[in-house]
């Protein structure tokens, strides 16, 4: 199956995730909070063009069962992981100026700019596979996370977002339609969809290591 085949050809870059230096210590509750900041801020942008992506396949696609569960992820990403962010800004008092005026770090700019190109040079069943890292690797993180907590209340509403029963759900949703659309595509499909399954981890890895580095564009 599709899902299997593309979590083995990531699996270094998930298992990367699960240790790396930002995940522990939200779990351990360390993280900085001038690091949090700034994945919070890098995050709005990315949460932001993730949700126009649900509804660009979804017009695009012919597949209805495909169109009507982008739609529906758009809608319960809006209701639900936006939602928490807008919390969390208020909490930090992260205003519209400061959103304004922080600059899109490079790996958040080239992560949602590869996932558009999908729907550009291949086809939104690729794109669609694209989008399938971010939610289901958020949620195994979710899941290991959570059987310790976090001291820190809001790291520990962090993973509450993706730990649930809900959350996990989804994944199963999205993982069975997209081996659906691999075993009916034809050969360049599903290289295609491997290939942007695999980009999206390593862009996912490289997002932590954005935000540990609160990474900028090099100065000419």
């Amino acid at each position: 199956m599709f899902t299997e085949l593309a979590r083995k050809a990531a699996a270094a870059y998930w298992e990367g995730s699960f240790v790396h230096p930002f995940v522990e210590s939200i779990g351990d509750g360390t993280l900085s909070p001038e690091i949090f900041r700034f994945y919070l801020l890098q995050d709005r942008y990315y949460l932001e063009h993730f949700s126009k992506l649900y509804e660009r396949i979804a017009d695009q696609t012919a597949d209805q069962e495909v169109q009507n569960l982008m739609r529906e992820n758009a809608e319960n990403l809006r209701l639900g992981e936006i939602a928490v962010r807008a919390d969390f800004f208020s909490e930090l008092n992260i205003t519209e100026k400061e959103i304004a005026e922080t600059p899109v770090a490079p790996t958040a700019y080239h992560y949602v700019s590869h996932m558009y190109r999908q729907l550009v040079e291949s086809t939104p069943n690729a794109a669609f596979a694209g989008m399938l890292p971010c939610a289901w690797l958020y949620q195994e993180i979710g899941i290991r996370l959570i059987k310790s907590g976090s001291p820190h209340p809001l790291y520990q509403r962090w993973i509450e977002t993706y730990s649930g029963e809900e959350a996990a759900e989804g994944i199963l949703r999205e993982r069975a339609v997209l081996d659906r659309l691999y075993e009916a595509s034809k050969p360049k499909e599903q290289k295609q969809m491997l290939e942007a399954f695999v980009i999206s981890s390593k862009m996912e890895y490289a997002f932590w290591e954005m935000a540990m580095n609160l990474e900028t564009w090099a100065i000419a």
